[in-house]
């Protein structure tokens, strides 16, 4: 072992390459040490420092330093960890690089002063601080899983070597545990580390060793940790970078496996084919420990000490069993028949074969799969007893109890008892669901297994509905991070190429359950952005490439990104209109300038429009139809505006909404345009400004929303007045403003307190996180173009407007919209006039935000809720605003005159797209799904969209600075990517170093966060997160409860219904990572599983809240004989006493056991709910029967 040397070299004072270094006696004793870098030329890389550095120590980090111009000023900091065994830096010759083959620069070196005092505070006591990161040598560490509450099945185990050590590492900085080791594959030595957070750590089990310096720690996790390989460090430096560090050369690890090319040709499944390590499954680690040293002794405390201050116990074991790895006994009866010879085996093929029974039914078979891959049930407890069970009983009953393990969450580990197990009636038993719904199967696919799901009821598409016969041969597949950690984020490295990899495999190879091998199929557009795709279980005599040609001709097209979103047209989430023919008229676009001003937009008959409200039973306030309808009519897109000049029947169809020939051509609706608030968001607020609005303007607004969010939970009549103004797109507002006239909030009815609760907590939330400031005069409303050409356009002889001009001819200069609400203050249609802010999220660039003017147009006043803009100009103006167009897009709208900018007119950003790269050769699938992995490796739009929000509050200049102009140009490249196919490349320059606080970047070193001064930082300073907390423990409405005398068969009815509806919610809610029911039921979701963002989150579970209740709804009336008041009534207060009863008793005995009353804990209660006008109704008559 080297060994320190006890001198110090002597110090050079003078001469041309003199060094300066002040002595330190204490570096030695440092976790790191950092050394400056001078004299370095423009040309060198983190590669050639570091095999200059490298023979010197441990490097661990490498930056190499730009000014404020973006130009490297010749200087770098090279980061050690440990230090050095030797003050190199201190020598009398100067330090030399090594350049080129046989050239070496002189460079001088200086010691850095310690960035921070490398000890952690423990959260519970400040005084008590540990070292940041702690280290303990294990023996050996076991892989394998629980077989029962006290028995570990050891499926690998790992023994250390003086040349394979294992490291138990605690680092505090990152509140993670990391685990290192070697394993040996294929005659070649590789080092893995998995890293657990402290967050996803509950509990660690100290097995009782019988010797007292010999400790055994075990770890079992519900889910994975990640796993990572170390390749390296001379082979992953970027030669353009100017920053490594050495975790580049850990790359993410989708399997630990001697059969590297079996793998790779093989179809996911549960069961990986000869695993060395299940990275995916076994996730249950032992880990021995020999502490015989005062010193090994002395940091097992520590850590165990500092584990506990963030709530992790150590819990004593004095009967624990490690098990030898062994095959489940049921492998013996594998269904041969299920595979060809050599043909890797499915999960439990082999569990279902018995000559005298028939096998295991595929939907079955399919929920068993959804049990073990969550880990409900694991193989290993599964006898021939328990399949054989399985296969006498009836079909529908064996998936219930198979559902039923689902939705309890929890390992089961004597799977026999459910046999005894009273099981209610599941999805399996198919209750009515609406006819534009579909049981649809969903499997996620992570770097390291499948997770299959139970069927959830959907919203269909045109193919689901067309081959509707073989809905259940489908398979919707997303492919995320590891479970719950939402989606596989694209990076500048190379270290996720193995989950990429493992991506196509899936897409190429397909994924297998039982006897179907599901097969790659096409995407929908959102689904394509949500890293998603639906497969489909090929028959002979219907296969994936036959529904593909169904879908329409697409052979023309040459690029494939348009192919790929061609075919997503007939994926997205629509309602067939079936009650009418519809006859089509086709006409030109308005074209000028190069922009098609017409872009997206047809239009339709009032009658026509009165048809598609009615069949689609869209609740309006009025008798008039909604305006605009966003549809699908075979390859045609876009909206459909209300034309009072279109005849019965008639749609017309413009040259820009015809994508492709297709054989489908009926009616579908995606949406249709209503009124929804306006709200700020930090992107909008950035630019606004940069433009010159005043922080004090949005300090203001945001602090009276504050305040109003706190008296609406004790006046109903300010409650009622943010209901009623800051309607959510889901509508959800407008229901709970009429719960509030109905007096529930009066009486304080649990459901409607613990709803405004959660609204108030919800909007909270998003105020903190996004700066969703509420704007009362404005809208978020569909776009339309004005069909008369009567509104006057944008021309690019306008100048920029500055606060210094006259209103008068800044008024002149505007270009003009109509705008009008189907609801004013007086409850009638209102015009809006003036002058008004136009916008599309989302908005990065200064001239995306544009100031126009609004008339009224009388020819125009026959459509509501929506923002008609001009087809006249030199350009159109919802181009300018983000690029938009007029094929489905919404617009923000505001009129608030405090928030009209200083600077008018700023030039607008080209959004011309990219030049398209054309294939050369017709498209084929395996084009289609190396496009899916391209776009997962390339999409930078939300990285784009973080570096922007960073630099706008960092440089002095904000959303004007130089590097957020080209961020803003690589944000619209980024969100053309799924339709141009040409990504966005962020360079390294434009990763920001420096972070503002609100940005809340826990994973980010301490010195690169800073407190923002600018308008965003005092806006999340000014708000404190609120926790929703249901309302279990006060009294019901007791004027429901007393309404009628309910027969107990009806409350038997209503109780059968309710278990089934709160198994429904429970699987939307374990689907999406849901805390709880009131979340589904309103769609004021606090947090998700993160595989979309907020806002499509928002809108999806809109579509999946209202499904559930239609289909719930109508099991209610079936039931309760119709859906007249007089029939339903008496059903709703028994839905409702029922649920009264559960509440009550759970309350009861959380009171008697002194337990908390949170909502994992207690039944449900929205139930009752999904008739709330009934029950308001019934709360409200005089007259009781």
């Amino acid at each position: 072992m080297r060994k320190r040397s006890p001198q110090k070299p002597p110090l050079r004072t003078n001469g041309p390459q003199a060094q300066v270094v002040r002595r330190d006696d204490d570096w030695t004793t440092r976790p790191e040490l950092r050394l400056r870098i001078l004299g370095l030329p423009s040309e060198i890389t983190t590669h050639t420092l570091w095999t200059s550095f490298s023979r010197h120590g441990a490097v661990s980090q490498i930056e190499i330093f730009e000014d404020s111009r973006g130009l490297r000023d010749g200087s770098a900091r090279i980061t050690f960890s440990p230090p050095p065994l030797e003050p190199f830096w201190q020598r009398i010759q100067p330090f030399r690089i090594r350049w080129g083959a046989a050239m070496s620069i002189p460079v001088q070196l200086s010691l850095e002063a310690p960035r921070r005092t490398y000890y952690h505070p423990s959260p519970v006591n400040p005084s008590i601080k540990y070292p940041e990161l702690m280290i303990l040598q294990a023996d050996s560490i076991d892989f394998g899983i629980m077989y029962d509450q006290n028995t570990m099945m050891s499926m690998h185990t790992v023994v250390a070597s003086p040349m394979g050590r294992i490291k138990f590492k605690q680092n505090m900085l990152h509140r993670e545990t990391v685990v290192e080791f070697r394993v040996d594959i294929n005659n070649r030595s590789e080092l893995f580390r998995f890293s657990i957070p402290f967050a996803h750590l509950n509990t660690i089990l100290r097995i009782d060793s019988g010797q007292s310096d010999k400790i055994e720690l075990v770890v079992s996790l519900p889910t994975p940790p990640h796993f990572f390989r170390k390749l390296e460090e001379r082979d992953t430096h970027d030669p353009k970078a100017r920053y490594w560090a050495e975790h580049d050369a850990w790359f993410r690890q989708t399997d630990i496996t001697d059969f590297p090319l079996q793998v790779r040709n093989a179809p996911i499944t549960i069961k990986k084919p000869g695993p060395i390590i299940d990275i995916g499954r076994w996730t249950t680690y032992r880990l021995k420990f020999d502490i015989s040293s005062s010193k090994a002794q002395y940091l097992f405390r520590q850590i165990g000490q500092a584990l506990r201050d963030y709530n992790i116990s150590i819990q004593e074991m004095t009967e624990f069993e490690i098990a030898s790895h062994r095959e489940p006994a049921v492998w013996k009866y594998t269904d041969q028949s299920i595979m060809a010879p050599h043909e890797p085996t499915s999960t439990l093929a082999d569990l279902f074969k018995d000559e005298s029974i028939p096998p295991l039914a595929f939907p079955v078979r399919y929920q068993l799969e959804v049990c073990i891959s969550h880990g409900y049930l694991s193989e290993h407890n599964l006898g021939q007893e328990f399949v054989r069970r399985l296969r006498e009983m009836d079909p529908t009953k064996a998936q219930d109890v198979l559902e039923y393990v689902a939705n309890q969450e929890k390992r089961i580990f004597a799977p026999m008892e459910l046999f005894d197990i009273k099981i209610i009636k599941g999805s399996a038993s198919r209750p009515p669901i609406p006819q534009y719904c579909a049981f649809i199967r969903s499997a996620t696919v992570t770097p390291s297994t499948v997770y299959f799901n139970t069927p959830t009821v959907e919203i269909s598409n045109r193919v689901i509905r067309y081959y509707a016969e073989h809905a259940d041969r489908f398979l919707r597949v997303r492919f995320t991070a590891e479970k719950d950690e939402g989606k596989i984020y694209s990076t500048d490295k190379d270290t996720m190429n193995e989950v990429f990899t493992r991506v196509k495999r899936a897409l190429r190879n397909g994924i297998k359950v039982g006897e179907r091998h599901y097969e790659f199929l096409a995407f929908g557009n959102s689904q394509f952005r949500e890293n998603g795709a639906y497969f489909y279980a090929s028959l002979p005599h219907l296969q994936a490439q036959q529904i593909r040609d169904w879908m329409g001709s697409f052979d023309e097209i040459p690029y494939v990104a348009q192919y790929a979103a061609r075919l997503g047209q007939c994926f997205s989430t629509t309602r067939a209109i079936i009650g009418t023919r519809t006859t089509i008229k086709e006409i030109e676009d308005e074209e000028h300038n190069g922009y098609v001003f017409t872009d997206g937009v047809g239009m339709l008959s009032p009658f026509l429009a009165q048809l598609i409200t009615h069949e689609l039973g869209i609740v309006r306030t009025s008798s008039e139809p909604p305006s605009i309808f966003q549809f699908r009519m075979g390859g045609c897109k876009g909206i459909l505006a209300v034309s009072p000049h279109s005849k019965l029947q008639e749609i017309t169809i413009r040259r820009s909404q015809y994508k492709f020939a297709a054989r489908h051509e009926g009616l579908e609706i995606i949406r249709w345009s209503q009124f929804a608030a306006s709200n700020l968001n930090r992107q909008i607020i950035v630019v606004l400004s940069a433009l010159g609005v005043p922080d004090e303007i949005f300090i203001e607004k945001q602090k009276a929303q504050l305040a109003d969010l706190t008296l609406a939970m004790i006046s109903e009549l300010k409650a009622l007045s943010m209901l009623q103004k800051d309607i959510d797109p889901n509508q959800m507002t407008l229901t709970l403003a009429g719960m509030i006239l109905d007096g529930f909030q009066k009486c304080q009815e649990p459901f409607m307190i613990s709803m405004l609760h959660l609204w108030r907590a919800w909007s909270i939330k998003y105020l903190k996180e996004k700066a969703r400031i509420t704007i009362e005069k404005g809208a978020f409303l569909l776009g339309c173009v004005d069909e008369t050409a009567t509104l006057k356009g944008h021309f690019n002889q306008t100048p920029v407007l500055q606060a210094h001009e006259s209103m008068e001819a800044k008024l002149k200069s505007l270009p003009e919209v109509f705008v009008q609400l189907s609801k004013g203050a007086n409850g009638k249609p209102k015009v809006i006039l003036g002058p008004m802010l136009l916008a599309r999220n989302p908005s990065l660039h200064p001239g995306d935000i544009r100031v126009v003017q609004g008339v009224d147009v009388r020819a125009l006043r026959h459509l509501k809720d929506a923002v008609v803009v001009p087809q006249t100009g030199d350009r159109p103006i919802v181009n300018m605003c983000s690029g938009g167009d007029l094929d489905g897009d919404d617009y923000l709208v505001i009129w608030d005159p405090e928030l009209l900018p200083r600077e008018w007119n700023h030039p607008p950003m080209d959004f011309t797209p990219a030049e398209k790269i054309p294939l050369g050769r017709q498209i084929l699938p395996d084009d289609l799904t190396s496009f899916f992995v391209e776009y997962m490796k390339n999409d930078n739009l939300s990285r784009i969209a973080v570096a922007h929000l960073a630099f706008a509050d960092f440089m002095e200049d904000g959303g004007k600075s130089t590097k957020c102009l080209k961020l803003a140009e690589l944000h619209s490249t980024a969100v053309d990517y799924t339709k141009s196919g040409v990504p966005a490349r962020m360079t390294r320059d434009l990763n920001p170093s420096k972070w503002p606080h609100f940005m809340e970047k826990k994973n980010k070193p301490r010195e690169s966060i800073y407190q923002s001064r600018k308008v965003l930082g005092k806006l999340f300073d000014q708000v404190e997160r609120v926790d929703f907390v249901p309302v279990f423990d006060v009294p019901f409405d007791t004027r429901i409860l007393n309404a009628y005398r309910i027969e107990s068969t009806m409350l038997e009815d209503a109780a059968v219904i309710k278990r089934q509806y709160d198994a429904a919610v429970r699987r939307i809610m374990a689907q999406h990572a849901i805390s709880t029911e009131f979340e589904v039921w309103s769609t004021f979701v606090m947090s998700h599983s993160k595989a979309s963002n907020d806002y499509k989150f928002h809108e999806e579970i809109g579509r999946i809240s209202m499904a559930l209740k239609d289909r719930f709804r109508a099991l209610c009336y079936e039931k309760a004989g119709g859906s007249s008041f007089e029939t339903l009534a008496p059903f709703a207060v028994a839905m409702y006493t029922i649920t009264v009863g559960e509440i009550s008793e759970a309350v009861a005995e959380a009171r008697a056991r002194k337990t908390s009353m949170t909502a994992d804990k207690m039944p449900m209660m929205s139930f009752p709910w999904l008739f709330h006008s009934v029950l308001g109704k019934i709360a409200n008559r005089t007259v009781v029967p």
